[in-house]
């Protein structure tokens, strides 16, 4: 634990750099004429207050809101109460974006807790010998990072104000006062939402804004840094981006072949932008003779890339580019004293990072959909496949798969679903040939329960044009659930020893990725369960990986909250024992992930040197603690079990969906015009929860202010353990094991974020009283026994600046919460048809700012 005078710095830091400046900068942003209604920023202070006081008597929303008006404006009618509160939220948003950029701008000086785990401090390592710098030198040549940015509906920040935070970032840095004044007017101004719902090119377009401005710098600059201090083995990439919008077509059938080309263009043609941004620069300086009709030909072809739509039948130019250039470099190193030599150097390094693709397009989709797309195959054409293979167990389908190429045109007539599968199978191809064969070479198979899930979408490829030797693609499965988790290694076993895919990997140099799932296994099973499900997994795939020599990546489908596998993310790889396969870290970045962490190259850089850190870290100086003993697992075990049958008794409650439904916005989720993506799938038929889709089940938690899916029998699991006299031992354990801590550290992030008093109304409902007070006697429970397991008085205390950030956060956000139960109860008591739309639309409007402020909710 850090020390008290560090902890103390740290904090004053925060108070003169984030919360004396907030208030400073909010009360000049509260008296700026934004809307036609020129006193909301007037009566913002006594609404925030009026809400904090009800609150804390725990008066209903309702009660709340309506004593408020009586009191401050008694003179308007309810539609005009109405109007009052969508202004008052139009300010709150902004006052969110304003608290994000205030913070965002001292990061560099909040001296950071963790800043221990970022390259300086490997730098540091490596100075104190040549042995470390060789040690370091020979992980970094075989270890790896890849950062996924996923389109998941909670990145709620349009482009345009995304700018805006960027110019708002570096003013406030030198608190440029004319700057921010004109900054906050525009933010003012600038619309936060759409008026109609994205496209899935739409995603691809606002995650391509932090590739651009963010990322291409960040891991550019982290890569030359790695390269300049460590003997890296030659052409090694430690660094490396993925991107799924308009790849991930599991459950979102709006995402189509053509919207999976038009963002392969996307990613092509920015990629590009950004080397021409960089060409200019080298132009300003390359002014010698000699290399005069190589710049040409270089500025020739960026710019056509990078600007001109229409290209005909582009290709793959990465090796081209580098001949190119280093015909420059050889002209400055022979003839010009090596003049910019370090800045074609560094742009050279920049071509061989991205290529003409910039992250690789992931393609994924539902084992379920893979399955129709090979039985409409075999039926429609002869593939070798025999008769009854439908119907025959899977040693026998195994046994089966012929793996005949044949040359099989989708049919006009085809369903939608087979038509998307097997013609973005080809496509897949196309993308290699103009993109690079990194561009689109991975094909993601979710909910995969067998072995035959993967070998039948090979069958697919062979029989939509690829040959066998020219299958450059890996087949990643992705085991979501407990029950799919629990043989995710047999399922491995099997595709290990079966003769083609072991042939297939040996000529993908034996390198095989899995991805893990921790949004579904938690809505599967709970936190704990989840967590516990997902390691054991890792220990067990690692061993038969490590019996069949196997390169093994495990791939963290992590969302932004510790119920979804977010958090202290890093620490998590830190705390990685040898029983688990950690050379190559591969996660996703989704949501409010993307913007609270990797929104400017300063914060980028931090994070992306962090898990570098970890993974390297973990393997060097492996901690004998972080590998569990047998006592400590059983230990763990237990608690994962008592508090699964908690979380099951939870969802099979008879209120459980009627509760979500009728008290959190989770119905109006889907009319948010912020993602592609259905709320659940089968979007057509009732709610069931099985086909809740994990993001949307963690999101309405949030929304309620009860975290549920982030502690729900952690409390009873420990208390377990107490009744049982294990205490102690779990005492030790939480200060042994880097992965126990970790996993309780988020827990109780996830419990800082939760304020029961605002549903504390429902005490004494006659239908839904005592299903609230169990989630509330819960809630109290895990956080009594946390607090005492850790010796602390209060959740988080071992992170001051964190808990204080949240703190704020949470009490800017506080009247938006109010006002969304308040507009949930107006709805629950009206049959007036414009009258609900109207209140559907104040929930809605509220959801943006929750999430946005919560930084990491959903």
């Amino acid at each position: 634990m850090p020390s008290t005078l560090k902890l103390s710095q740290r904090e004053t830091a925060f108070n003169n750099e984030v919360v004396t400046r907030f208030e400073l900068y909010n009360s000049l942003f509260q008296t700026l004429p934004f809307y036609q209604v020129k006193d909301t920023g007037i009566l913002l202070p006594f609404f925030s207050s009026h809400c904090e006081k009800g609150a804390a008597k725990q008066l209903s929303p309702t009660t709340i809101i309506e004593s408020f008006f009586k009191k401050y404006v008694p003179d308007i009618d309810h539609r005009e109460q109405i109007n009052r509160l969508f202004r008052f939220i139009q300010y709150i948003e902004r006052q969110v974006v304003l608290f994000d950029a205030i913070e965002d701008s001292s990061f560099s000086k909040l001296g950071r807790a963790d800043y221990i785990g970022t390259l300086q401090s490997l730098l540091q390592q490596a100075a104190l010998s040549d042995e470390n710098r060789n040690d370091i030198s020979k992980k970094l040549s075989d270890f790896s990072l890849r950062l996924v940015l996923t389109a998941h509906p909670t990145q709620f920040y349009p482009g345009t104000v995304l700018g805006i935070m960027t110019d708002l970032i570096e003013a406030l840095k030198t608190n440029d006062l004319n700057n921010i004044d004109v900054l906050l007017q525009q933010l003012g101004k600038t619309p936060f939402f759409n008026k109609t719902s994205h496209t899935p090119v739409d995603e691809a377009a606002s995650l391509v804004w932090f590739l651009e401005n963010t990322f291409y710098h960040a891991i550019s600059d982290i890569q030359a840094k790695l390269e300049e201090e460590f003997d890296i083995a030659a052409g090694h990439q430690v660094l490396e981006l993925g991107f799924w919008p308009g790849g991930d077509r599991d459950g979102n059938p709006n995402v189509t072949t053509e919207t999976t080309k038009d963002v392969a263009c996307l990613l092509r043609q920015i990629i590009f932008r950004c080397y021409y941004r960089d060409f200019r620069v080298l132009k300003r300086r390359i002014t010698f003779r000699g290399i005069e009709k190589t710049m040409v030909r270089l500025e020739s072809m960026l710019y056509e890339n990078a600007f001109n739509k229409n290209l005909v039948d582009p290709k793959d130019i990465q090796g081209e580019l580098l001949e190119l250039l280093q015909s420059v470099k050889q002209t400055l190193v022979s003839n010009h004293d090596s003049l910019f030599v370090d800045i074609v150097d560094r742009f050279i390094q920049k071509i061989r990072l991205f290529g003409c693709y910039f992250a690789t397009l992931d393609i994924r989709q539902d084992s379920r959909v893979l399955r129709q797309v090979f039985k409409y195959t075999t039926e429609q054409t002869a593939t070798g496949i025999p008769d009854g293979y439908e119907d025959a167990n899977e040693e026998e389908k195994l046994k089966s798969i012929a793996f005949k190429a044949i040359d099989f045109p989708c049919p006009e007539d085809a369903d939608d679903m087979a038509k998307d599968t097997l013609n973005t199978i080809r496509l897949m191809k196309q993308i290699q040939l103009s993109n690079g064969e990194k561009a689109c070479q991975r094909f993601i198979i979710s909910n995969c329960q067998q072995a035959s899930d993967i070998l039948q979408l090979i069958d697919l490829f062979l029989w939509s044009g690829w040959k066998q030797e020219d299958l450059n693609v890996d087949f990643m499965p992705l085991f979501e659930t407990v029950n799919d988790l629990k043989v995710a290694a047999q399922v491995m076993e099997q595709l290990y020893n079966h003769p083609f895919y072991k042939a297939h990997l040996a000529k993908r140099g034996n390198a095989q990725s899995i991805m893990l799932g921790f949004s579904d296994s938690t809505k599967d099973g709970g936190y704990l369960m989840a967590n516990w499900s997902i390691y054991k997994a890792k220990v067990e795939l690692t061993a038969m990986a490590r019996k069949y020599n196997i390169d093994l990546a495990f791939f963290d489908g992590r969302g932004g909250p510790p119920a979804r596998g977010g958090g202290k993310t890093h620490r998590f790889y830190a705390s990685m024992g040898n029983e688990i396969a950690n050379e190559h870290i591969q996660l996703t970045i989704q949501g409010q992930t993307v913007s609270s962490q990797y929104g400017s190259v300063e914060t980028a850089r931090f994070n992306i040197e962090q898990l570098i850190n970890a993974g390297v870290i973990s393997a060097l100086h492996a901690n004998k603690s972080d590998v569990l003993n047998e006592r400590q697992k059983t230990l763990i075990s237990k608690m994962a079990e008592e508090s699964y049958h908690l979380f099951m008794a939870l969802r099979e409650h008879d209120l459980f969906v009627e509760y979500l439904e009728k008290f959190s916005p989770l119905k109006l989720l889907s009319g948010i015009n912020i993602s592609s993506r259905p709320t659940k799938r089968n979007a057509d038929a009732p709610l069931k929860l099985e086909d809740l889709r994990a993001i949307s089940f963690v999101t309405s938690w949030s929304q309620l202010k009860q975290s549920i899916p982030g502690f729900y029998g952690v409390g009873t699991a420990l208390k377990k353990m107490k009744d049982e006299g294990s205490w102690d031992e779990v005492k030790q354990l939480y200060n042994s094991s880097g992965f126990f801590k970790t996993m309780l550290d988020n827990c109780m992030m996830s419990m800082s974020k939760s304020d029961f008093r605002v549903t504390a109304y429902l005490e004494n409902d006659e239908r839904f009283g005592s299903f609230w007070k169990m989630l509330k006697n819960e809630f109290e429970l895990t956080k009594a026994l946390l607090l005492e397991l850790t010796g602390t008085s209060v959740l988080m205390e071992d992170s001051p600046v964190d808990r204080r950030s949240i703190a704020i956060r949470e009490r800017i956000v506080l009247p938006l919460v109010i006002i969304q139960h308040y507009a949930l109860q107006c709805l629950n008591n009206t049959n007036d048809k414009e009258l609900t739309e109207i209140y559907n639309k104040l929930v809605i409007r509220t959801v943006y700012g929750i999430v946005n402020a919560g930084r990491n909710l959903a």
